[in-house]
Formats: C-alpha cells, sequence, structure tokens
C-alpha cells in the first residue's frame, strides 16, 4: 500500500506581508483624505447672496462685506424686499441682507443650506449701526420641517443612497444574467427604493416637504443613475469597473456632494466636481422638489441623466461584447460530425 501525505503549504514571504500591510495604510489614508478634508477646509466661497435696498446702502454693505471676509460671497444686488425674495425661491441665491427698512435685516432659507443661514446671521450683526448687543432680525423665508430643523435626516440620507446604488449593482451582477434583465432590474429598484426612502424622509422622520412623488422621482433618479453606471462600468471592465465606479461614487461623490452644507463652501474646484456626480446632483435635487417646488433643479436633472444614459450605454457596449466573443469562441461553435 502506498500512502500519501499532505503536505500545508508554506508561509507567505515577508514581502508579501509588507506589501499587504502597506496597501492597507495607503487604503485607510485615502479614506481619511477623502471624507475628512472637505469638512475640515470647508469655508464661504463665492456663496450667491443678494443685497436688497437703496443703491448707495447695497454699494455700502457689499464692500464692508469685501473687506471683511474676500470672496466670501458672490453679491446680486436687487432693489426691494419681493426681488430678493424671488431670488431665494427660484434657488439663485441662499439668502439676502434687506436694507429697505434702513436697517439690515436678514432673510434666510435654512432649507437650501443650514450653515449658510447660520453663516448669514452671524456676520450680519455688524452691519447695523447699533450696539453689538442689539441683535439684527432674521426672517426663515424656506425654512425646514419642525421635526427636523437641522436638516439631519436630509444630510444623512445622501450615504445610504450611493450604498444602494453600489449593492444594486452587486446583486444584479452576481445573480441575474442578461444585461436586459440587469437594466430593467436596476430601473425597477430604482422606482422602489425611491418610494420607500421618500416614504421615510416624508412620513417617518418629517425631514422634507413638497410632494411624495416629486420626491420619489428626485431620489429614484439618483439611484438609477448611480446603480446604472457602477453597472455598466462592471459590465464593460469586469471588477475594476466596479471598483472604479466605487471610487468615483464613495470616494470622490460622497464626500464632495455639499448635501450637509452647500456645494460652495467645500474647498476649491471640489464643489462643482461634486454637481457633476449623482451624489451632489442627487442632494441638490431633491431639496429643489421637497422646498422649492422644483426652482432650480435643471442642472441637477441633466446631469443625473447623463449618468443613467451612460451606464445604458456601457451595459449595451458590455453586452454586445461578451455576445461577440461567445460567437467567436470554439466552445459556441456547432459540434462536427465524425464519421469512422
Amino acid at each position: 500500500m502506498s500512502s500519501q501525505t499532505t503536505t500545508s503549504p508554506p508561509p507567505s514571504p515577508w514581502t508579501i506581508v509588507a506589501g499587504a500591510v502597506g496597501l492597507l495604510t495607503m487604503s485607510i489614508s485615502l479614506l481619511l483624505t477623502a471624507f475628512a478634508w472637505p469638512s475640515t477646509r470647508s469655508s464661504l466661497h463665492d456663496v450667491p447672496i443678494a443685497v436688497a435696498g437703496p443703491p448707495p446702502a447695497v454699494q455700502q454693505v457689499t464692500t464692508t462685506l469685501d473687506q471683511r471676509l474676500p470672496g466670501a460671497f458672490e453679491i446680486t444686488a436687487v432693489g426691494d424686499t419681493a426681488a430678493a425674495e424671488k431670488l431665494i425661491h427660484d434657488r439663485e441665491v441662499y439668502g439676502a441682507i434687506d436694507l429697505s427698512s434702513g436697517a439690515a435685516q436678514v432673510i434666510t432659507a435654512s432649507a437650501a443650506s443650514v450653515a449658510v443661514a447660520q453663516a448669514l446671521n452671524s456676520i450680519a450683526g455688524g452691519l447695523n449701526q447699533q450696539p453689538a448687543a442689539v441683535a439684527v432680525p432674521a426672517r426663515d423665508l424656506v425654512p425646514l420641517p419642525s421635526d427636523d430643523p437641522r436638516g439631519a435626516g436630509l444630510s444623512a440620507g445622501a450615504l445610504p443612497l450611493v450604498m444602494g446604488g453600489l449593492a444594486a449593482a452587486v446583486l444584479l451582477t452576481r445573480l441575474v444574467r442578461g444585461i436586459v434583465r440587469r437594466v430593467a432590474g436596476a430601473l425597477a429598484f430604482a422606482v422602489t427604493g425611491g418610494l420607500a426612502v421618500t416614504a421615510i424622509l416624508q412620513f417617518w422622520l418629517g425631514s422634507i416637504d413638497g410632494s411624495y412623488w416629486a420626491n420619489s422621482g428626485a431620489v429614484a433618479l439618483t439611484i438609477a443613475a448611480t446603480s446604472l453606471s457602477i453597472l455598466g462600468l462592471e459590465s464593460l471592465l469586469g471588477f475594476a469597473g466596479f471598483g472604479l465606479g466605487t471610487a468615483i461614487m464613495m470616494l470622490v461623490g460622497n464626500p464632495l456632494s455639499g448635501t450637509a452644507t452647500a456645494p460652495q463652501m467645500l474647498p476649491g474646484w471640489s464643489g462643482s466636481l461634486g454637481q457633476l456626480l449623482p451624489p451632489g446632483a442627487g442632494g441638490q435635487l431633491l431639496r429643489s422638489t421637497a422646498f422649492f417646488d422644483g426652482h432650480g433643479a435643471t442642472h441637477a436633472t441633466v446631469v443625473l441623466i447623463s449618468w443613467l444614459a451612460f451606464g445604458v450605454v456601457l451595459c449595451v457596449a458590455g453586452g454586445l461584447r461578451t455576445r461577440h466573443t461567445n460567437q467567436q469562441s470554439p466552445a459556441a461553435q456547432p459540434p462536427v460530425a465524425v464519421m469512422a
């Protein structure tokens, strides 16, 4: 009888251990940078606001703001309170300083950005020629719901939308065969996920107002754009495509979305970049449908539809390539009859 001995594989070389440690160190450093850098470097950068009142008073306040906070605001001068309020409702400005009555008054829209509203209230105190103890009157023109006055639910909802899109791409890739069925599954999940997420935010947490169906459409479009773009990258590039899509949405899109503050408060060009990706565009679209009757939603809608179409095109291209490869492979050819 012959006996066989089973030997265990030798331990990995120390170079492999060192490489793994280095890769993990780079990964955690990248994650920390992606999520902490925008928050720690947030400040006011060209935030659009309006200043209403007589031209001399508007010029004086504009000069004062430029001296105290250079580059912080992009100021639009208007003649009266009604014009300033219209700009706020249309989402062209975040708030206004109203000088129509002689003394400075602040008009904010916390639904657009709590951080900008707080910044306007804090700096307006020095605009009145009054003692510092006298508070400047402030009016919240578009407030957040009373159940969530800080907008915590809306800010926290950005990450689950991205995770939902990632999960959809992973599950559909692993469980569903056929490009048409995968695309149909992603679109169906976007609809059901949009209805469910909006119901939680609007009816349970009370974080958003407005039309439930319009809000559901905004959330569904965000999920569809995220899941289909990652699904398309995976179908064309394989696992590398999935990693690329995850990095774009998680490491770039989510930290730079500006949902918690405002895109103009992120450092440098990062706020503008974030609005070109589904997480940032989705957050802005939901604010528009929930609090501003859809005003200011055009740019975000175009961005999301573009990503959705991009994902569909990649899915079709990946499916055609797979079909062509199968047709050219020997295993796909019909068997040849052999006669003896």
